[in-house]
């Protein structure tokens, strides 16, 4: 055992996380490419989300061995990410192409078995498991260079899938995919993570991520600015203008008692039966409002909040790191 791996326990009986980062920066000279970042990835689906510069690649690349952190520690199962030891239990999909162009989808995928010290037909035997695992095992034998985007795609999923890795990382996998190929590789992460493994995936498609990510981990300026399911964030930004829509045909009164709250930054009646408002403190103004909705016997047909998707709460909390 390693002197990262005998630190790596989190308690007695426990096992350790499948990717953990320690205190981690990047420099790239004078750029910094991550800062200081503290974060354990555990079984399940994780979502890296952030825009271009937002450190995403560096992290993927430390994570995967590529780089090494300027400081901290980055730990796989315990070892630490650059060491051979810990290449066995990742799994990496990476989001440009990179194939031996002339070769069949399963004559690749079985030489990256085999350069995993597989024997030939260890080898042989996993490429068809990964192969099935990912939809390609009847358009295997097509060259790479005739393949599609998507069948592209899953072929890099199954090299990432043929050693039965305990971390799969893939970076924009479900681009270039038909929407039923983006379903089936959804369902492939989620079996994924049903044999107790972890997925890590970096996507700018918010909304796909708010379906398949059990965790999001929101990065900006190379720093992890939110980590939680997306509900958590929400309540963490507690104080975060949010926007509400109430359908009425009281719309117009109901302004006009709305108006001098101290929660309601501003109203709007884009109907007649339509009023849209600002809120901040939203847990203050629900109280408030559904006491005097009895009290006051409205006749509300709906009320809804319009802005606490991910594509949302990204953006707020994106707006909030420019101000650092």
């Amino acid at each position: 055992m390693t002197e990262a791996s005998a630190n790596s326990s989190v308690g007695p009986g426990l096992p350790a996380p499948v990717a953990e980062f320690r205190s981690v920066t990047k420099w790239y000279g004078a750029v910094i490419g991550v800062n200081d970042i503290d974060l354990t990835v555990g079984p399940g689906i994780t979502g890296l989300l952030g825009p271009n510069g937002a450190g995403k690649t560096t992290l993927i690349k430390l994570l995967t061995g590529q780089l090494r952190p300027s400081l901290g520690q980055i730990l796989v199962r315990g070892e630490l990410a650059w060491s051979a030891a810990a290449k066995r239990f990742i799994g990496y999909c990476p989001d440009v192409d990179a194939f031996y162009e002339e070769m069949s989808g399963r004559t690749f995928v079985r030489t990256m078995a085999r350069l995993h010290g597989m024997d030939r037909r260890t080898a042989a035997e996993r490429t068809e498991v990964a192969l099935a695992e990912v939809g390609m095992s009847d358009r295997a034998d097509r060259t790479l260079r005739g393949c599609s985007k998507g069948m592209r795609q899953r072929i890099k999923l199954a090299q990432a899938l043929v050693h039965d890795p305990q971390i799969l990382i893939v970076d924009e996998p479900l681009n270039g995919v038909d929407p039923v190929g983006r379903r089936e590789l959804m369902e492939l992460f989620r079996r994924f993570r049903e044999r107790g493994k972890a997925v890590l995936v970096s996507s700018h498609i918010l909304d796909e991520m708010e379906l398949l990510a059990e965790q999001v981990v929101f990065m900006g300026r190379g720093r992890v600015l939110a980590v939680g399911t997306l509900p958590e964030i929400r309540n963490m930004l507690a104080e975060r203008p949010q926007r509400i829509r109430i359908r009425s045909s009281q719309a117009r009164e109901l302004a006009t008692q709305l108006i001098p709250w101290s929660q309601v930054r501003s109203v709007d009646l884009p109907t007649e039966n339509e009023l849209s408002l600002e809120v901040h403190r939203p847990d203050e103004f629900f109280r408030r409002f559904a006491a005097l909705a009895v009290e006051c016997n409205w006749n509300l047909s709906s009320l809804e909040t319009t802005d606490t998707s991910a594509e949302a709460v990204f953006e707020y909390v994106m707006a909030a790191a420019s101000k650092f």
